[in-house]
C-alpha cells in the first residue's frame, strides 16, 4: 500500500525528534502534522482525518494518557491507531497506555527513527 496521502499526527514535545521524524516520514511521501503539546488534540484530530498518531506522554498542556483516553473515548476516534512513544520505560506506565487504548508502546532510546518508521509503515 501506497504511503502517500496516509495522515500522520506526531505529538512530541523534544522539537529536535519532532523535526527528525517529521522529515523521515515525509521523505516516504506521508502527510505530517507535528504538533509539540497535547492541547486541542482530538479537535485536531477529527478535523484531519489522520491514519496513525505517534504521541509522547509527558507533555505541557494534556499528557498523552489524557490524550489517548479522550481518543478512545469518542466513536469517531477510537479506531485511530496510537503508537505511545515515550522514555517512560516502567511496566506500569506501559500497562497503563496500552490498558487506556494504545495499539504500541515504543520506548524512544530503545528504537532509531528509521526503526519507528519502519514499524509505523506496517501499522498502516
Amino acid at each position: 500500500m501506497s504511503n502517500q496521502k496516509k495522515k500522520i499526527l506526531i505529538i512530541e514535545d523534544e522539537e529536535f525528534l519532532l523535526d527528525i521524524y517529521k522529515k523521515k516520514f515525509e521523505g516516504l511521501g506521508f502527510i505530517v502534522i507535528a504538533r509539540t503539546d497535547g492541547n486541542n488534540c482530538l479537535e485536531l484530530v477529527k478535523k484531519e482525518k489522520v491514519d496513525l498518531i505517534l504521541l509522547d506522554i509527558i507533555l505541557p498542556g494534556k499528557d498523552g494518557y489524557q490524550i489517548l483516553e479522550e481518543l478512545k473515548k469518542d466513536r469517531q476516534t477510537s479506531p485511530i491507531k496510537v503508537v505511545v512513544l515515550s522514555n517512560l520505560g516502567q511496566k506500569e506506565e506501559i500497562d497503563k497506555a496500552l490498558k487506556l487504548g494504545a495499539t504500541d508502546y515504543v520506548i524512544k532510546a530503545n528504537l532509531t527513527p528509521k526503526e519507528l518508521v519502519e514499524k509505523v509503515i506496517k501499522m498502516i
